[in-house]
């Protein structure tokens, strides 16, 4: 198998996930931020059966006219079902919701399928939380891979996740995704993902780094393209495999099931590609420099 050269175009790699993170960020403040869900900024989310097709557009800006209060967001569920969300809302705004579209719609239903409330207090305690587990199962992995390996790898491995982490905001920006509870589940299910890969990567380097000061004028470099090489077929197979069930939960599940797939297609994708185009192409930039510097002392 031809050794890929990916250590000498690393900087041409990085570029793509910079450029997701920059976009994500001019839409950040096109859109005056991100949409965080009421489990974030408190407020109500109901769902109702509309028993007919319907427009989202129609239906925001109907409710919007009768309540008098912007945004109220309405998605499209599975089937006829809407979901509404708003800001916090009393009891009368929330019947006004429903008696509204069943006038409109000549609705048969006589409640909601569901009401759900949160306050402001609520989502900024959970926007703590989700802030803390992450930061600590950062510096676990930090901490296991600087055992196992060495204090470089594990900062890259760091840096590779951070990038990720970027680039799944990047992309919920974009895209204007509400924000929930469940882009944290997936966003630390994708952190203990991504490390996989790229402990699979480092392992292989290690292997080969066996006897590599015997070798004379041998490079790191070499040595980690020829490791990714090695290992690209197992990244590849680890990375289709579970993308073929997450694609396929997507458009196939339930709501809330999507809600939660959406987010682990992308962290899939930026981990696999930061694992091999990322983390170690710079650890070997960052020891060649190091061993380059040992030699003229």
């Amino acid at each position: 198998m031809k050794t890929m050269n990916v250590t000498a175009n690393k900087v041409k790699f990085l570029l793509l996930p910079l450029l997701i993170i920059v976009a994500g960020i001019v839409m950040y403040f096109v859109n005056g931020g991100f949409n965080f869900d009421i489990e974030f900024m408190g407020g109500v989310r109901m769902q109702v059966d509309m028993e007919q097709s319907f427009d989202n557009e129609e239906v925001s800006a109907f409710l919007e006219e009768k309540l008098g209060i912007s945004p109220v967001i309405v998605q499209a569920g599975s089937g006829t079902t809407a979901t509404i969300k708003t800001q916090p809302i009393d009891d009368a705004q929330k019947d006004l919701i429903f008696s509204s579209l069943k006038e409109k719609y000549g609705l048969t239903a006589e409640a909601p399928m569901s009401v759900n409330t949160a306050s402001a207090s609520f989502g900024s305690e959970v926007q703590g939380k989700a802030f803390t587990y992450t930061l600590i199962a950062i510096l676990l992995i930090l901490v296991y891979i600087a055992f196992r390996f060495e204090w470089r790898s594990a900062v890259m491995a760091v840096i590779a996740l951070a990038l990720n982490i970027l680039v799944m905001m990047a992309v919920y920006a974009i895209t204007y995704t509400p924000l929930n509870t469940t882009f944290i589940a997936a966003m630390l299910t994708i952190i203990g993902y991504s490390i996989n890969n790229t402990i699979v990567v480092f392992d292989r380097i290690r292997e080969n780094m066996k006897g590599f000061k015997a070798r004379k004028g041998a490079k790191v470099s070499e040595l980690v393209d020829r490791s990714i090489t090695e290992s690209m077929g197992r990244t590849l197979n680890t990375t289709i495999t579970t993308l073929i069930t997450i694609v396929l939960l997507y458009f196939l599940g339930v709501p809330s099931i999507k809600e939660f797939a959406f987010p682990l297609i992308i962290g899939v994708l930026a981990g696999a590609y930061s694992s091999i185009f990322i983390a170690s192409p710079f650890w070997a930039a960052w020891k060649e420099a190091e061993l380059e510097a040992a030699q003229q002392k």
